[in-house]
């Protein structure tokens, strides 16, 4: 799976999050105006970009940066370390991923976002003969969302944790409170920015050992973070604080991109 943003995004989002001007910029890359955005849209251009000043001037880590350009990715995961955990991929326009985990003994789950559509999930707990229990959002945007609908027809008992304003009370998240999911458990972490009601969760209790798990939506990606033009300094200090305080095996769930880890992160992402 290809990376959620290549180099040219990744600057994009700092120019704006910075509020640097298109022409500052592209002076510090070596181009054209016009070019600068051809670079952000397309990752790659005829000709040298510089990099490095470009980076410097955005508050970007440098050698991260260029890390990224020369096509660094995420090592490969295996999630059968974590029993059971899978990744459902859905596509209207672009991909975005949803999850689901679930106690392979009692067989009790919980969908983590719903993607664009509920197919997969749904052959996902008939396959394993699961009792679907919880609906975690991670935030209220369309994509992750488009297919709660169906979940919640499908099972109408399932019990929704959310963090939006329009959420019942019974449904709104508690920061620090453990939901228990046959033995696993999930603690919610507020991370907003990206979205104002942004939640991380953390599931932890997986068999033989297996790290924490943080599901994410879109306040982290490989690499990358999500869009915040409004507040840029609460995103990146609410995923230094709740996400990347975690332990460096702790394995990263984004909603768009592949997995990646809080070591991974801390490493090579270019933001922190």
């Amino acid at each position: 799976m290809l990376l959620e943003d290549h180099i040219g995004d990744i600057c994009r989002k700092a120019r704006l999050q910075t509020g640097t001007p298109l022409s500052e910029a592209a002076s510090l890359a070596g181009l054209s105006e016009e070019h600068l955005r051809e670079w952000e849209t397309e990752g790659d251009i005829k000709g040298g970009v510089e990099v490095d000043a470009l980076a410097e001037r955005l508050g970007l880590d440098v050698a991260k940066a260029q890390a990224v350009a020369g096509g660094w990715e995420p090592e490969p995961v295996d999630m059968a370390r974590w029993r059971e955990l899978r990744m459902v991929t859905t596509t209207e326009g672009f991909a975005v991923n949803s999850f689901m985990a679930w106690d392979p003994d009692s067989r009790s789950a919980a969908i983590f976002d719903t993607g664009w559509f509920a197919d997969d999930l749904f052959t996902m707990a008939n396959d394993n003969d699961l009792s679907v229990e919880h609906l975690f959002i991670t935030h209220m945007h369309g994509d992750h969302v488009a297919a709660m609908g169906a979940v919640r027809q499908r099972w109408p008992e399932i019990q929704l944790h959310a963090n939006n304003e329009g959420a019942p009370e019974r449904s709104r998240v508690q920061p620090g409170v453990a939901v228990e999911v046959g033995s696993l458990s999930v603690t919610a972490r507020l991370t907003p920015g990206h979205a104002a009601d942004g939640v991380t969760y953390v599931i932890e209790g997986w068999a033989e050992g297996g790290p924490a798990v943080a599901v994410v939506g879109d306040a982290i990606f490989a690499g990358s973070m999500g869009k915040d033009f409004q507040t840029p300094e609460i995103a990146q200090a609410k995923v230094r604080e709740e996400i990347l305080s975690l332990p460096d095996a702790t394995l990263i769930c984004p909603g768009h991109g592949p997995l990646t880890t809080v070591g991974e992160e801390r490493a090579h992402n270019p933001f922190f």
